[in-house]
């Protein structure tokens, strides 16, 4: 009895925090789709009717009303997401390290390192290894973007040879690839890679490190009140 109990409070507790979260959504997508609770409902009631429609012409109104209802609620699921994705993208757009939000959640098979390339004005170059080979993913100035990329195709040129390397900048002008676009232009590239070369690829990086792991970090925590020299060393 008291773990049914305690499952029956666990399932409770899941539920208002999954309809919370879909409230949360809907809002934020709603500030930059204001159109997105009437497209939705629109699809659902379309969807409705037309099985209510074949329903009563071949004398199963009931049973197509139920399927009609299911229906309904699946199309109006898919459209809210991708609606939902879409403003979300468009909130995302133009921010630093919106690619590396995009690439976190690309899905299983991937494995993102972000930033492993910087610069002084923020240009940014994140990497993505998976079934398709190396993908460097590109945000900031593309003229800049240039020569980072360069230089870290290079470094991968020592190190996987074997592995093809693809790079994407990320922009809406020529040549560029929208934000929006970056997982599915990934998910499209051929896969040319066995489970075991990724994991062979991925050993060898790890090994080289990257940006942020090679960025000297302080042992310990900085006693209050101490000032650091202006020569940048401790004495």
């Amino acid at each position: 009895m008291a773990r049914k109990a305690n499952t029956n409070t666990a399932g409770a507790a899941e539920n208002p925090g999954r309809l919370k979260q879909i409230v949360l959504t809907y809002k934020m997508t709603r500030k930059a789709d204001p159109k997105v609770g009437l497209v939705v409902a629109g699809v659902g009631i379309v969807v409705l009717g037309v099985l209510l429609a074949i329903g009563f012409a071949i004398g199963h109104p009931l049973y197509l009303g139920i399927l009609g209802f299911v229906l309904a609620l699946l199309a109006m699921a898919v459209i809210f997401g991708r609606r939902a994705e879409k403003a979300a993208f468009g909130q995302m757009e133009g921010q630093p390290g919106a690619a590396a939000a995009v690439l976190q959640n690309i899905g299983r098979g991937w494995t993102t390192t972000p930033a492993v390339a910087m610069n002084r004005n923020q240009d940014v170059v994140h990497r993505a290894v998976g079934r398709a080979g190396i993908v460097l993913v590109a945000e900031g100035n593309p003229n800049r973007l240039k020569t980072l990329l360069a230089a870290e195709k290079k470094k991968m040129a020592r190190i996987v040879v074997d592995v093809p390397v693809r790079d994407i900048i990320v922009g809406n002008d020529e040549g560029q690839t929208p934000l929006g676009k970056v997982r599915t232009t990934m998910l499209k590239m051929p896969r040319v890679l066995s489970g075991p070369q990724v994991t062979a690829t991925n050993d060898r990086l790890r090994a080289m490190g990257d940006l942020m792991s090679n960025m000297p970090v302080p042992k310990g925590p900085m006693p209050k009140g101490m000032k650091m020299p202006r020569g940048g060393k401790m004495r």
